[in-house]
């Protein structure tokens, strides 16, 4: 039972990644795909039914981690609180950019709250990339299993580690550029004129910077956590995944050269896909490394409830996991096609 709520919350992890990443990634794009007014409702049409609903596997992920890892959650919540903090801040903003653009037919104030709505989702994107990288480099716990950082120390990645280092801003940009990708091949897919045109340029730049920096992130990631990777010979699911992520970049690549949209978004969302379960898959069965004591990391069999209390959730995850991922599959059936702005002072 352990071992498979480790896998669904790894699974909401990486849904919230492919769901909320395009739309972060749409956010950070705002402003060098669309130059007019009606060009940036477009984007705002194109992610505005889905931008919300993505959010939810964020709290998904809260909630499984408090209900079968507890100890994990008080931990991570406690001592990456300032970053939380930046991270609960940029989404309340770029909610608040989206919700508030539209309301007052001035150029200064949607000039504004576009400028909000763009730096709050790179900002995300960038937290988000930083959080992973604190995942795998590791944390200071102590034999409680409690922890607290600095924002920065000496950009080492040794003790004394701090949230911000060499490896974490490499982590960070690298989740940037990939998700902005992300949500250039699904502005691509959503999107028509010289929106669309732009964003297929964008997002064959993002992806050779993907490549670029991919086979760099990787050896980063040896250095600081070699266990991560010596764990892979026993674990072919780890090997998959990341032959999974090597197809869905190759087929970004080809979708884009046969001008086939809807390719390039399966092979982004493959990428991250693999990507991510490749390194869950690797962790496991570490959920927070100790960056000093490896004996000291917080396990998913150290942390989880116990047995009954994993079997009797299991009852109500098979009933909701199933609805929420047909909700999204309906939205996206409903909402398929080209984006149209909605005419200026009905939404968008």
């Amino acid at each position: 039972m352990v071992e498979l709520w480790f896998g669904i919350a790894a699974i909401t992890v990486t849904l919230y990644v492919i769901t909320d990443g395009f739309d972060l990634g749409a956010g950070a794009l705002h402003l060098f795909v669309a130059r007019t007014d009606p060009e940036r409702r477009q984007v705002l049409a194109a992610i505005g039914p889905f931008w919300d609903g993505n959010e939810v596997w964020l709290l998904a992920t809260g909630g499984i981690l408090f209900l079968a890892f507890p100890k994990v959650l008080a931990s991570g919540l406690s001592g990456f609180y300032f970053a939380i903090m930046l991270v609960l801040w940029s989404l309340i903003l770029r909610g608040i950019a989206i919700e508030f653009r539209s309301h007052v037919a001035s150029t200064m104030w949607r000039q504004a709250w576009d400028v909000v709505f763009c730096g709050a989702s790179a900002l995300l994107a960038i937290f988000l990339g930083a959080a992973l990288g604190n995942v795998l480099r590791g944390v200071p716990l102590d034999a409680q299993g409690w922890f607290s950082l600095e924002l920065f120390t000496d950009w080492s990645a040794g003790e004394p580690v701090g949230i911000l280092d060499w490896y974490t801003v490499l982590i960070g940009v690298f989740a940037a550029a990939a998700l902005a990708g992300h949500g250039a091949s699904f502005l691509a897919l959503r999107t028509d004129g010289p929106v669309q045109a732009r964003s297929r340029t964008l997002m064959t730049r993002l992806f050779v910077a993907v490549a670029i920096l991919w086979p760099l992130v990787t050896l980063a990631t040896w250095r600081v956590n070699g266990a991560l990777f010596s764990a892979f010979p026993g674990r072919p699911i780890a090997f998959l995944a990341a032959l999974l992520a090597l197809a869905g970049l190759a087929a970004v690549f080809i979708g884009r050269r046969r001008g086939r949209d809807g390719q390039s978004f399966a092979g982004s969302c493959a990428f991250l896909l693999g990507l991510l379960g490749s390194a869950a898959a690797g962790l496991y069965p570490v959920m927070l490394r100790s960056s000093g004591d490896p004996s000291l990391s917080l396990t998913a069999p150290a942390t989880a409830v116990p047995a009954a209390a994993l079997r009797t959730a299991l009852l109500w995850w098979i009933v909701a996991f199933p609805l929420a991922l047909g909700y999204l599959v309906f939205l996206f059936r409903l909402h398929r096609g080209r984006a149209v702005a909605a005419a200026d002072g009905e939404g968008y």
